[in-house]
């Protein structure tokens, strides 16, 4: 006879954590990109700058991101202990596919790879961004809504900086500084929603 194993429901998908991991990234790159801090004496201090930033692009971004992924996705699917919702599915989707993109942004930075191979990636996930603001806004999630639209004009300003436009760079550290802020809330929000009962992100 097969036998057959059930979980208890979770009220608690790990969002925060990919919130908190992104926004970090987002915070340590950003300052860089716009304001040229940390800003190096000579090459071989640039070299350690951008070494010191990719080692930061795959273990908080990168890492925290995947990790909220692939625990929605088996929550969802293998042990069903999520709410199965379209929402949480377009979540699990894109922590998992920022996750495994910020590992390779990352080792291209620690690398010192040119940025020209991330002009494919952008449309790419200029479309996965996309996707979210329609999934979220039409879900009535307009926080997360609005963290797509801002994640869409990242990957817009990155597709210039990728090309090495001078002014591209600029307005990806903008973008970034601004989502990572916007995520510091979020990942606040979310929080304190779970853990004490508020209701921070209606």
């Amino acid at each position: 006879m097969s036998q057959t194993f059930s979980f208890t429901a979770s009220a608690f998908p790990p969002l925060a954590l990919g919130f908190f991991g992104l926004g970090t990234g987002y915070l340590i790159y950003g300052p860089k990109e716009f304001f040229g801090f940390p800003k190096a004496g000579d090459a071989a201090e640039e070299k350690a700058i951008n070494r010191a930033l990719g080692m930061w692009g795959i273990w908080l971004p990168g890492f925290c991101q995947f990790v909220t992924g692939v625990i929605l996705f088996v929550g969802l699917t293998w042990f069903d202990v999520f709410t199965k919702s379209a929402p949480l599915y377009a979540a699990a989707f894109a922590f998992s596919a920022y996750g495994i993109h910020w590992f390779a942004i990352g080792w291209n930075r620690y690398q010192g790879n040119p940025p020209q191979a991330n002009t494919g990636m952008c449309v790419a996930y200029m479309v996965i961004s996309a996707l979210g603001v329609v999934v979220f806004f039409h879900a009535g999630d307009w926080p997360v809504g609005l963290l797509f639209i801002f994640l869409f004009l990242i990957y817009f300003a990155d597709l210039f900086a990728s090309l090495k436009v001078a002014l591209g760079v600029r307005a990806l550290g903008l973008m970034h500084l601004v989502t990572g802020a916007w995520l510091m809330y979020l990942m606040f929000a979310t929080t304190v929603d779970f853990a004490i009962g508020f209701h921070w992100r209606i």
